[in-house]
Parts: C-alpha cells; structure tokens; sequence
C-alpha cells in the first residue's frame, strides 16, 4: 500500500484549484449560459463585445491619450491635472476613468499599478483587463516585491530608479504615462500612438523604443 504523503496531497490539492477559473468567472460563465439558453442573448454578441473591448475600444484609446501628452505640453500638462476632464475632451470618458490619476515615469521614477483588493482597473480607456493582472499573485507581490514582480514581466529596474506602486480602487484608478521613446521626434501622433504598449500604461513595461509595435 503506497505511504500517504499529506504535504504531497496538499501541494497536488492546490495546484488543481489554482488552474480553476475564479468563482465569479464560473458564475458570470453560468449565467452567459442561461441567457443563451433562454434564447435572451446572442454569445456572437458578446464575443463582438469582449473583441471590440480588447482591441478597438482599448487599450488603442489609452496609446492615444498618451500619444497626445508626448505630442502636446499643453495637454500633458492638463492630463497630469485633471485626468478625466482631459480624457473627456478626446471622447473617452467612461465609469472606469471618472475618477482617473496619471502618473509619470520619469528617468529617476517607475510607476506600477495594481488593485490589491479586487481588480479594479480602467477598461474604457485600456480594454479588457488582462488574466495576470486579475490573478491574486499579482496582486499581492506587486506590493511586497515590485522589482521582482517587473523583473519576470523583462523589466530589470535600476537600484537608483525609484519603484512606485499605485492601489488603484473603485474610487480611484491609475494610468501611467510612459517616457516618450528616443528618436521618436519625427512621428505624427498616430504613430506614437503605435509604439505605446498596453503593459506600459499599467508598468509592467518601460522602455519604449521606435520599434515597439504597438498594442499588445
């Protein structure tokens, strides 16, 4: 009869339910179900939704308002003020940007975002929240060990560059503005709006270049 391993059964028992998708994933998946099945909505419906927010509406919205603070002082200046009221002027503002901070990164400053009690996040402007940003492991050791956490994501930070972690809420969300990549002074703003990357906007990127590529 084989020995029974108690710690070894733990460890199989948690790495079972931690491929399992959240309880509000199952319910909101349950409910998609019954609706479908009443015949009260259309899932080629929801699939538009979840693309257009994933694609269209966001993030391409964000690189937009960020491509217009690297092109426009006068804006940046204004966005770094009063967030939703210069995102309003470009025809964004939604729920999840009312109440909406930008924070700079700088050569000295890195700021990451996280949402430590839910997943609180700017959709209307960044689209779809991505899976890791959601996960509890995210959420917990971006702010017990940022440096390591932007390490895994490829993003090696400088000991002389200060860390900042920004606890985005219902009441408040945060937006990053990333640093203007080098040689970049020549492009209209539609294409620096194509080197803005979705993780710069949350912090788990940072150095953009002139051949990023965009949205991802």
């Amino acid at each position: 009869m084989p020995e029974y391993d108690a710690k070894k059964v733990t460890e199989i028992h948690q790495h079972l339910h931690s491929h399992l998708p959240s309880d509000s994933a199952l319910r909101v998946k349950a409910l998609e179900s019954l609706l479908v099945d009443k015949g009260l909505i259309d899932p080629r419906t929801i699939d538009a939704w979840v693309e257009a927010y994933t694609e269209e509406i966001g993030p391409k919205r964000g690189a937009h308002v960020i491509a217009r603070a690297w092109s426009d002082p006068n804006y940046k200046q204004w966005l770094m003020k009063d967030a939703p009221a210069a995102i309003d002027k470009l025809g964004y503002l939604g729920n999840a940007t009312a109440h909406l901070k930008v924070v700079e990164n700088t050569d000295s400053i890195h700021n990451l975002v996280v949402c430590t009690l839910c997943s609180c996040y700017p959709f209307s402007i960044l689209g779809v929240a991505p899976a890791w940003y959601k996960a509890a492991a995210y959420r917990s050791r971006a702010v017990r060990d940022p440096r390591g956490v932007l390490a895994e994501f490829g993003v090696v930070i400088d000991d002389k560059i200060e860390v900042r972690v920004w606890d985005s809420t219902a009441e408040l969300r945060y937006l990053v503005l990333p640093q203007r990549p080098a040689g970049s002074d020549d492009l209209s703003e539609g294409e620096l709006a194509g080197l803005v990357t979705r993780n710069s906007m949350i912090g788990t990127d940072r150095d953009l270049t002139a051949k990023t590529g965009g949205i991802s």
